[in-house]
């Protein structure tokens, strides 16, 4: 079991919903695999913390008095105003174990792109790790795109650069933002970079976005109806010339 395959089973299995020849797979890549243990352990973390927190909503005293007036103020339509008050308080309850799963979820202040492209780092960093870089190993084009078929919703471009620097390596398969999405690896001299290739609704500013985090470069573009964000240890020049290359 590749390390892509055991997180579509994480949840299943933290749920004890998955079938027990799978289970058996998983448990025994996570005995040899650090990084997918520990995103079940965070999954597992996650469970807990849901099933621990009270999620209920007690309304406050000034809310249950004044409900109890407006009964009491219309005279006979009192069961009405009682069942309105009923699920006023039921919403009340919703929104209030929304927020507290959400605040669990995301960390505040963080907008999803941030989110998104700090998993992108990540993802980069443990796929040199856990030595888990890439599920297809080729530098053909034509190997690699048709390896992701029947796994993602897209059909991501795929090309070899060995002529401009940049050989392709391969691909695997990769989450962001608990999307499936396209990475692939290419080569700059002893530099790994990592292409991740995704489909969403485009912005329009069709302009590449550069900037800096933990240390490791990060350029964002659309090209050609995909999202394409290129993470490297790589200077940021020669990360935007495989940039150029890619968007072309």
């Amino acid at each position: 079991m590749t390390c892509a395959e055991s997180r579509l089973f994480l949840h299943a299995h933290g749920d004890a919903e998955l079938d027990v020849a799978n289970s058996l797979e998983l448990e025994r890549h996570l005995k040899t695999c650090a990084a997918c243990a520990a995103e079940m352990k965070s999954v597992n973390s996650l469970k807990a913390a849901l099933q621990g927190s009270s999620l209920r909503y007690d309304a406050p005293d000034a809310l249950r008095r004044e409900v109890r007036r407006m009964a009491r103020a219309s005279g006979n339509e009192t069961r009405p105003m009682l069942f309105q008050s009923l699920w006023l308080w039921k919403s009340l309850a919703f929104g209030a174990a929304a927020v507290a799963f959400l605040a669990m979820v995301l960390r505040p202040g963080i907008s999803v792109r941030d989110q998104v492209l700090n998993e992108a780092v990540a993802s980069h960093v443990r796929s040199l790790m856990a030595e888990h870089l890439i599920d297809v190993a080729s530098s053909d084009q034509h190997t690699v795109k048709p390896w992701f078929n029947g796994k993602l919703d897209f059909a991501p471009e795929v090309k070899d650069f060995a002529t401009q620097g940049f050989p392709l390596v391969g691909g695997r398969l990769d989450f962001l933002g608990d999307r499936a999405v396209a990475a692939l690896v290419y080569r700059r001299n002893r530099h790994f970079i990592n292409v991740f290739v995704c489909s969403t609704a485009p912005t329009g500013s069709g302009k590449e976005k550069i900037e800096k985090r933990r240390g490791y470069s990060i350029i964002s573009l659309e090209a050609n109806g995909l999202n394409y964000c290129l993470v490297s240890d790589l200077n940021e020049k020669e990360l935007s010339e495989l940039a150029k290359l890619v968007g072309r």
